[in-house]
């Protein structure tokens, strides 16, 4: 499938903005199973430094300065992509899920090697025995790692509520395996803490899920949003994706945009400012098929 995305954040502040500074983690990322092959970033008012780099997880990232005063900051990313379908293997074919936790600790390939940063605690994910034992019931002993983490996966889906009011980015991790509720980020946060808990390399990723709109009802223009899932490694497959939100292997719907640690790696947009006071954010994202 091929892809046009357009994603609007506006920031309006009850005070005049000096100046600002900004990371922009919007541009979908390159791989074998997906190409970006247009984006521009425009921001209003026009940014007096801007410049475009690759970070350490290798995002494309878009800085930007804007050392004029405004009430006001419009920054709109537009990108093209095109995604074909991930290959999944069978989940009885990989490997026990405790062969690839000791394959971790001992090999030193490049894979494994890469593989490794993402096997310790992060801002927003630190070690838990919580974590450990909520995963435990998905890993018994020899369980191939797929079958393993499907399960989780759907426990995950079933076990957790989605609520927007439920929480923040600054929720702490624990509150929400207490509370049962979230929206994908932390879905996302709750699998990956589980896998790291037992010795598995999990990252986080974000991108877009598109959306489609019940039969006879017309798409509505920026209803859709960010998402965020999983992948965890798996020696001879690579990473494998999972969506803990709705319980699917990623596969042709999902847009990868960054990956990392955890949000605070590839928040769609950060920075600092000065004035303004306290602000309030719009955001807008569309996501339409162009072509199959």
């Amino acid at each position: 499938m091929i892809y046009q995305v357009q994603h609007t954040t506006t920031y309006m502040y009850p005070g005049p903005v000096s100046v600002c500074h900004n990371v922009v983690y919007l541009r979908p990322r390159d791989s074998a199973q997906q190409v970006c092959t247009y984006y521009e970033c425009v921001v209003l008012p026009e940014p007096g430094v801007s410049n475009y780099y690759v970070d350490f997880f290798g995002n494309a990232v878009t800085f930007f300065a804007v050392q004029e005063p405004h009430r006001t900051l419009t920054i709109t990313a537009r990108s093209t992509v095109q995604v074909t379908p991930r290959v999944v293997p069978r989940p009885e074919h990989t490997p026990a899920w405790e062969t690839v936790r000791d394959f971790l600790h001992h090999e030193r390939s490049a894979a494994q090697l890469e593989a490794v940063q993402y096997l310790f605690e992060s801002p927003h994910i630190p070690c838990s025995s919580r974590l450990r034992h909520y995963a435990a019931a998905s890993f018994p002993p020899g369980r191939p790692l797929l079958s393993a983490v499907l399960d989780l996966t759907r426990r995950i889906a079933t076990d957790f509520t989605y609520d927007p009011q439920a929480t923040s980015v600054s929720t702490p991790l624990h509150d929400v395996l207490r509370a049962g509720r979230g929206v994908c980020q932390d879905f996302a946060h709750v699998q990956i803490g589980c896998l790291r808990a037992l010795g598995l390399a999990a990252r986080y990723v974000s991108g877009y899920l598109v959306t489609r709109p019940p039969p006879g009802q017309p798409r509505l223009v920026g209803a859709d949003a960010s998402h965020a899932w999983v992948a965890v490694y798996c020696p001879g497959y690579g990473w494998i994706e999972a969506d803990p939100t709705n319980n699917v292997l990623p596969s042709d719907q999902h847009i990868t945009i960054a990956f990392g640690r955890d949000y605070s790696d590839v928040s769609p947009i950060k920075g600092v400012l000065l004035g303004g006071g306290r602000h309030t954010m719009q955001v807008a994202v569309d996501v339409i098929p162009i072509e199959t």
